[in-house]
């Protein structure tokens, strides 16, 4: 027995991610042109990988959409974990090409030029990002769907990145110290790093089936805890996400004098109580006498 409800598109939010990368590609292309910054030409490079994470977070909600099929029964939803991953490696180039282009210009400094104008365009960038992130980490939170949330997060990385390139820069232009321009540029690379490992670490624990939340299996526990007694246990209770998808599995003993259609039902509305509660966890539940032996074998699952 079990329920589920049928997976969302969230492409539309992927078409969201892509304009974004592109728009802010212009803009701090922009700034890099007219000022000569480093800085500002890591963290313009930095968009481009951004366009190229969020092309593959849209393929991976096309795919994670699709339904059941005779060759994936259980859906397409762990294609989001590869575009975390992706995403997490993409972070990593970002962070290598910010570090080679600031050692190179700490190597060979050179002075800025309009500076004024290449910042408030940076700012422009920054205020687009930020914008799009809050927007995709929202929806990620509320559809569970790890690309949207490793978008989201590659996104406010781009956003601190492009806050430190901006500081460094307005530093140069206040001092006249051409060394802060690359070495702030070294340290958002090292930084972000950080992010990078993150996104790769999350997706490896979805493709592991890693288990729920543990408030969330506390709470489930507890529902089931609460159908417990005169006659009736549980064992064997398991879950585990895939992308947006949740899966939980259990075995209910109950006195095997039951009918069919009397643990059928009983069965039903508990797996309806807890739906009502998680509305997206696929439940499914297999009855056993709970005076047969045989029912303890799989006790250790």
């Amino acid at each position: 027995m079990d329920k589920q409800r049928p997976q969302q598109d969230l492409s539309r939010f992927g078409w969201l991610a892509v304009a974004a990368a592109i728009v802010t590609i212009a803009l701090k292309m922009g700034a890099w042109w007219v000022t000569g910054s480093v800085g500002l030409l890591s963290d313009a490079a930095e968009s481009v990988v951004n366009l190229v994470a969020a092309i593959v977070a849209l393929v991976a909600l096309k795919v994670a959409a699709m339904p059941a099929d005779k060759n994936h029964h259980f859906g397409h939803s762990k294609a989001e974990y590869f575009s975390a991953a992706v995403e997490g490696v993409m972070i990593f180039v970002a962070a290598a090409v910010i570090i080679v282009f600031a050692v190179q210009r700490l190597l060979a400094p050179r002075d800025l030029t309009e500076v004024g104008i290449g910042l408030g365009i940076s700012l422009v960038a920054t205020a687009v990002n930020a914008g799009v992130a809050m927007v995709l980490l929202r929806a990620g939170r509320r559809y569970r769907s790890i690309t949207l949330k490793a978008d989201g997060k590659h996104l406010v990385t781009d956003v601190w990145t492009t806050v430190g390139v901006v500081l460094g820069v307005g530093l140069v232009w206040l001092t006249g110290w051409s060394w802060l321009d690359p070495t702030v540029a070294i340290g958002v690379g090292i930084n972000i790093l950080w992010t990078g490992y993150n996104l790769i670490r999350e997706s490896m624990e979805g493709l592991m089936d890693v288990s729920l939340p543990k408030e969330d299996n506390a709470r489930l526990r507890a529902i089931l805890e609460g159908h417990s007694g005169e006659g009736i246990a549980f064992h064997a209770v398991r879950t585990r996400e895939s992308g947006a998808r949740q899966f939980m599995e259990m075995h209910m003993l109950v006195p095997g004098l039951w009918s069919v259609q009397k643990g059928h039902d009983v069965m039903e509305d508990l797996i309806d109580e807890i739906n009502a509660e998680f509305p997206d966890l696929r439940v499914t539940g297999h009855l056993e006498p709970i005076e047969d032996p045989r029912s303890y074998e799989d006790m250790h699952l």
